[in-house]
């Protein structure tokens, strides 16, 4: 069976990492949607390379590698008992090979000392929404639309979902 890592990004890779991760984030809102433009943060991209360079830059980033080659990417940040899983990708030609999940039983590994994770996902996006529920064990806690109160249409949260994951320690 294929071995998947997780490797720190290295600083010549930064800017392929960005372009990898628009390329799979696209990906999902193309296919939910075909071509659009109220879905992109930015110039046909769902999400902005501010947005990725502000996660890369406050979290830990690390490359999604499989037998030796870059196949997706991931973004945490972890403050003691508390883990934001910031981004997590793996390219559209290797989906559904249980890539993404092998690299978050990877991440936990990593950081066994956290007991609460966190994530956000568009409302849109059906296989994050499955692969965070059905394959990684996280909750649906909180919803994000016109109708809650702490967020409006301009609010980079809004028609997003939050999960969480409880870690239980035996």
């Amino acid at each position: 069976m294929a071995e998947v890592k997780l490797i720190p990004l290295e600083t010549d890779d930064r800017e392929q990492f960005i372009t990898d991760n628009q390329t799979a984030f696209n990906y999902g809102a193309l296919e939910e949607f075909g071509t659009r433009d109220e879905h992109f943060e930015e110039d046909n991209n769902v999400i902005s390379r501010e947005t990725i360079s502000k996660s890369i830059d406050s979290g830990t980033a690390y490359r999604i590698m499989l037998d030796g080659e870059k196949v997706g990417g991931v973004v945490v940040a972890v403050d003691g008992e508390k883990g934001d899983l910031e981004l997590l990708f793996v390219k559209p030609e290797c989906h559904s090979k249980g890539i993404g999940y092998k690299a978050w039983c990877e991440v936990e590994k990593l950081y066994p000392n956290v007991k609460v994770w966190e994530t956000v996902t568009p409302y849109f996006e059906k296989r994050n929404i499955h692969f965070y529920v059905n394959r990684c064990g996280f909750k649906i806690v909180e919803f994000f639309n016109k109708y809650h109160g702490d967020v409006n249409e301009d609010d980079e949260l809004f028609e997003m979902f939050r999960f969480e994951k409880r870690m239980i320690k035996e």
